[in-house]
């Protein structure tokens, strides 16, 4: 039996827990915990447990505490990846495994200043225009002079995860107009600079022109095999476009043999006018993977959990466009 711990996870990793456990050879048992005790993930763990609520060396030494106690072999973890990921020497000295990368490709992917940096002199990867800044007037600065050249702009902090802090910037005034608005993280730029006056100097901010075409979410999975990438094109509608395009293949190469990525990760593009903009990698699997899965009936989950293990399980699929969607169905938790 593979005792395989889930620590905070979002919702949608209930499914990706289901393929993981659809092994053959050894059972693969989940334990899991989560801030939300009745979190509907618990309906698909075989153990359930609080999550641990301490930060940074702490939270790292309860999750080593945790892995003893519970006989974990894999950890999956998805909070506090950061921090778990500077210290994977503790949990390999107690024989557990991580799937997370190595600290310094970990690192340098959650800055998104120095992933773009990264990719900026690669000729066939665009990166949109940005600039960082720390302080309201550089923001106002960089606002107006992006303003000039792009019809709307967007900040987000550069260290950020799930776009907590992404925002619209907005030039919007008027306060009937305003009431009435759906916002969409949408912001006025003087309510904006307010906000960044009042908390001078903040962490690096990256201002951008904000893309508006459609988003191409790429799963990804590196394989003795070969490389697993699936891009999902996003609208605002349910359903979702699995379309291989020769430009995001070949973008998606180009990243994953220059970050050398070993696990499930998530390449983001947006969409201007047709050209693709490279937006952010996670180093972890994303919330729609099951759509990708679904799509090309590739496990990806279950060959990332034995590639972990030493074991190569073969996989292909045809590249053969599809439309995927998904309904909610109603669970009983307790």
């Amino acid at each position: 039996m593979i005792r395989v711990w889930f620590n905070h996870w979002f919702s949608t990793s209930y499914r990706l827990i289901e393929l993981m456990k659809e092994n053959e050879g050894e059972q693969v048992w989940v334990v899991g915990t989560n801030k939300q005790y009745n979190s509907v993930i618990r309906n698909v763990c075989d153990e359930w447990y609080d999550e641990p609520v301490t930060d940074g060396d702490a939270y790292v030494e309860d999750c080593v505490r945790f892995c003893q106690e519970h006989k974990i072999d894999v950890f999956v973890p998805r909070r506090k990846m950061l921090e778990i990921s500077r210290n994977m020497d503790r949990f390999h000295e107690i024989g557990v495994k991580v799937m997370a990368e190595d600290y310094s490709r970990f690192k340098l992917l959650a800055d998104k200043a120095r992933t773009y940096e990264l990719f900026q002199a690669q000729e066939d990867l665009a990166i949109p225009e940005y600039r960082i800044v720390n302080t309201a007037e550089e923001f106002e600065h960089a606002y107006l002079e992006l303003k000039s050249k792009y019809s709307q702009i967007c900040a987000k902090f550069v260290f950020d995860e799930g776009g907590l802090s992404f925002r619209k910037i907005s030039e919007e005034t008027d306060p009937s107009h305003l009431l009435k608005m759906y916002v969409e993280n949408s912001v006025p730029v003087n309510l904006y600079l307010e906000w960044l006056r009042a908390t001078e100097p903040f962490d690096s901010l990256m201002v951008m022109p904000y893309l508006s075409g459609k988003e191409i979410s790429v799963d990804c999975l590196s394989t003795p095999s070969g490389l697993i990438a699936i891009p999902r094109y996003k609208d605002a509608v349910r359903h979702e476009e699995i379309i291989y395009d020769d430009r995001i293949l070949a973008m998606v190469n180009c990243i994953m043999e220059t970050t050398g990525l070993e696990f499930p990760c998530n390449i983001q593009f947006k969409l201007e006018e047709e050209e693709p903009y490279l937006l952010e990698i996670n180093t972890r699997m994303s919330g729609g993977l099951q759509m990708s899965c679904l799509a090309t009936g590739v496990n990806i989950p279950n060959i990332a959990l034995n590639k972990l293990l030493g074991k190569d399980i073969p996989w292909s699929f045809e590249r053969e466009n599809r439309i995927v969607s998904y309904v909610e169905l109603p669970q009983i938790i307790m």
